[in-house]
C-alpha cells in the first residue's frame, strides 16, 4: 500500500514514485515500468530530457490498469521554454506519452523564459491538459527572482534531497506556501557513505529493514515524495515496501542530524542553462 499527499491544488498523488532518469529507451524504461506497475506503483516519473515519455506510455497502456488509477508526471525542457514554445513542448509530452493529460508537469530546469512557459502551463491545466504544475531544482534564489512573479502557485519542487542533503532552506520557503517536495536523487544516488551510515544501519537492523527502506521511510514520514529508480526488480520492490514500519521521533532526529547541506547539484552556478541545452538537445 501506497500513502498518498495531497497537493495545494487539492490533486492527490503517491508518496513514493518511480523514477526513470537513465533507464535508456532500448525496452529498459518499458519493462521497468511494467514491473514496477505489477509490483503496485502507482506513480510513474519521466520527462522529455530522458528520452522514454514513450516507452513510459506504452507500459501504462499494456498493463491493463485503468489509466485514472496512474499517477504521470512528465516535465518541460528548457528547449520549450517561453509561452509560445511551451506550448509545442506539451503538446510533444502528451504525444510521446500517449495521453490525453498528465498528471503533473515539472518547469524541469529553471532557466531562460520560466514565466512565459509557466504561463502556458497553467492554460494547460485549465484546458484538462495537466491536472496539476510544478517546478524543479528551484533554489531560495531562484524562489525569490523567478518563481515569486508566478500568477499561481506550484504545487511541488522536485530537488535533489536525501539525508546528507536535505534542504531545508528552500523547504522552508515551499512549507510556508504549502509546496510539497519531491525527491530526486533519494537514496543518494547510490552514495555508500550513506547507506552504511552507523546511525541509518542501527535502525534497519532494529526493523528488519535495509538502509534504502530506512531512507526513503524516513523522507516519506517528514513529509517529501521520494522518486527512486531501479531496474532490478526485487530493489523496485524493496523500495515500496517502506509502509510496515514507522521510525520514532529519536530515530527521526538522529536521520536528520546526518545533513551537511551539501547536494551535488548546485541550481545556481552560471553557465548550468547553456550546458544543459547544448548536452541535452531535444527535437520537436
Amino acid at each position: 500500500m501506497n500513502q498518498t499527499f495531497t497537493l495545494n491544488d487539492g490533486v492527490i498523488i503517491p508518496s513514493v514514485g518511480f523514477g526513470t532518469f537513465l533507464i535508456p529507451a532500448d525496452g529498459s524504461t518499458y519493462r521497468a515500468v511494467r514491473n514496477a506497475l505489477e509490483i503496485g506503483y502507482r506513480h510513474i516519473d519521466t520527462a522529455t530530457a530522458y528520452f522514454n515519455e514513450e516507452e513510459v506510455g506504452n507500459a501504462v497502456r499494456d498493463s491493463g490498469i485503468p489509466r485514472e488509477e496512474i499517477f504521470i508526471t512528465s516535465k518541460l525542457w528548457l528547449s520549450h521554454f517561453g509561452y509560445e514554445r511551451a506550448k509545442v513542448g506539451i503538446e510533444r509530452s502528451l504525444k510521446k506519452l500517449g495521453m490525453d493529460y498528465m498528471d503533473l508537469y515539472l518547469i524541469h530546469q529553471p532557466y531562460g523564459d520560466v514565466i512565459g512557459a509557466w504561463k502556458a502551463m497553467e492554460e494547460a491545466k485549465a484546458d484538462g491538459k495537466i491536472r496539476s504544475i510544478g517546478v524543479s531544482n528551484v533554489t531560495p534564489k531562484i524562489w525569490e527572482d523567478v518563481v515569486s512573479k508566478f500568477e499561481t502557485m506550484p504545487s511541488v519542487n522536485q530537488i535533489e534531497c536525501n539525508p546528507f542533503a536535505q534542504q531545508k532552506d528552500v523547504r522552508s520557503i515551499m512549507d510556508k506556501h504549502s509546496v510539497k517536495v519531491e525527491c530526486w536523487g533519494p537514496l543518494g544516488q547510490g552514495n555508500k557513505d550513506l547507506l552504511t551510515d552507523k546511525a541509518i544501519q542501527k535502525i534497519a537492523e532494529k526493523y528488519n529493514k535495509n538502509a534504502g527502506q530506512v531512507i526513503l521511510r524516513f523522507e516519506v514520514q517528514d513529509g517529501m515524495i521520494v522518486l527512486p529508480k531501479s531496474v532490478n526488480p526485487e530493489r523496485i520492490r524493496s523500495n515500496l515496501d517502506i509502509f510496515d514500519f514507522r521510525l520514532t521521533d529519536d530515530e527521526m532526529n538522529s536521520v536528520r542530524a546526518l545533513d551537511t547541506n551539501k547536494p551535488t547539484y548546485n541550481p545556481d552556478n552560471p553557465g548550468n542553462g547553456e550546458w544543459l541545452l547544448k548536452n541535452y538537445p531535444i527535437e520537436d
